[in-house]
């Protein structure tokens, strides 16, 4: 018999978290079809559930989207507010959880193994989310349960805004009459299978056995029977910062302008170091990628004093482009990447107007985040 405590795992997701946060900065757009993904030629990134109500769901595109729900309201989204609203919910989650893991911009897993003894799980959770709506206003639902499969299916029930326990012991009950293909993992293809034999709910995959779902879906199958059962191994990871932040671009064909080239390595350049300055960090090492019509791919990099200023970091990615381009030679694909990222305070350099500088930039993103990224850029990426 094993002597550890039984684990207690919560998992939270921010419901309809792009939409929640254009809401919450665009008040007259509650409680009506709402979906980020803007033009015609775009794709619905996250919709709302009066949206979802018409078929519209995140993937489609977004003129799919308009047609299904002609009253559709589509925003392109800011995605220095999705930062933002990200970074606060984190910030409140690190103050009060001993171990969580931020799965994506909009999804945490909390282990709360062991708490019981000084806390009732449920009730301490149920605390949290009450802080981070009330501190942020965004719509949250959890799930707590003895793993993180089971802790994120009891999210996925209790959506849209609620929770869900489910008690150790009891995790088959949950399970059995739920479709398998809400088991995370389980795709259109897996689905269609199971279908064909038989097997549309959990209960239906625990009545098999492993050898015979190993016989129709290889190694899936029986860690598909495991699942079923309830058991599921995957540890709770400590959240650890970013380490790095890029952008590329694979061009629709090879490009050989040099003029074309330094424009959008610019434009990728002040991308990358907006996207920094949201997040509150700054970059000490800087690197660009060139891939050539043939795929081979090369890539520079040097360190620089910490900086998030466009000013500091673009002439360096130039530079480093000059010596690792091949002149003449059809590029395919350019990035710039930057790391050594950290949020602490650090000066960047003694002899520039380091406060006169933060206020400008701070004055640039702030008409970015108002008005759209494009509204101000440098003439050099036009």
């Amino acid at each position: 018999m094993s002597n550890s405590p039984q684990r207690i795992i919560a998992h939270f997701d921010l419901d309809s978290f792009f939409v929640s946060v254009e809401i919450l900065n665009n008040p007259s757009l509650k409680g009506k079809p709402v979906f980020v993904g803007g033009s015609d030629r775009g794709v619905v990134t996250a919709c709302s559930y009066e949206a979802r109500k018409f078929g519209v769901h995140s993937g489609m595109p977004s003129k799919k989207a308009l047609q299904l729900c002609p009253q559709a309201i589509a925003v392109k989204g800011t995605r220095g507010e999705y930062s933002r609203y990200s970074r606060w919910v984190t910030e409140i989650i690190a103050a009060n959880a001993p171990l969580f893991e931020k799965a994506s911009i909009d999804e945490f897993y909390l282990d709360l193994t062991g708490m019981d003894k000084f806390f009732k799980p449920l009730e301490w959770t149920i605390d949290l989310r009450r802080q981070i709506m009330t501190d942020t206003g965004l719509p949250i639902s959890f799930g707590l349960g003895s793993n993180k499969m089971i802790a994120k299916m009891a999210t996925n029930e209790a959506k849209p805004n609620g929770f869900l326990q489910v008690p150790f012991g009891k995790e088959r009950e949950f399970l059995a009459p739920l479709l398998v293909k809400k088991i995370p993992g389980v795709g259109d293809h897996t689905w269609e299978v199971l279908k064909a034999m038989g097997i549309l709910t959990i209960r239906d995959v625990s009545l098999r056995t492993p050898d015979e779902l190993e016989e129709r879906l290889g190694k899936w199958g029986p860690d598909l029977w495991q699942k079923s059962q309830g058991i599921h191994h995957s540890e709770v990871s400590q959240y650890h910062e970013a380490k790095s932040i890029s952008s590329e671009n694979t061009f629709d064909e090879n490009k050989t302008d040099l003029d074309f080239l330094m424009r959008e390595l610019v434009r990728l350049t002040e991308k990358i170091a907006f996207e920094l300055r949201q997040d509150g960090k700054v970059a000490g090492c800087i690197a660009v990628k060139i891939r050539y019509k043939d795929f081979e791919t090369t890539s520079r990099q040097t360190t620089v004093p910490f900086t998030c200023s466009d000013d500091e970091i673009i002439p360096v990615a130039k530079d480093l482009f000059h010596k690792l381009y091949r002149k003449g030679e059809p590029v395919r694909l350019l990035g710039v990447r930057l790391s050594e990222l950290t949020s602490e305070a650090i000066q960047t350099s003694l002899f520039n107007d380091v406060e006169r500088k933060t206020d400008l930039y701070k004055a640039i993103d702030d008409v970015k985040n108002r008005f759209g990224k494009l509204k101000i850029k440098r003439a050099s990426s036009n």
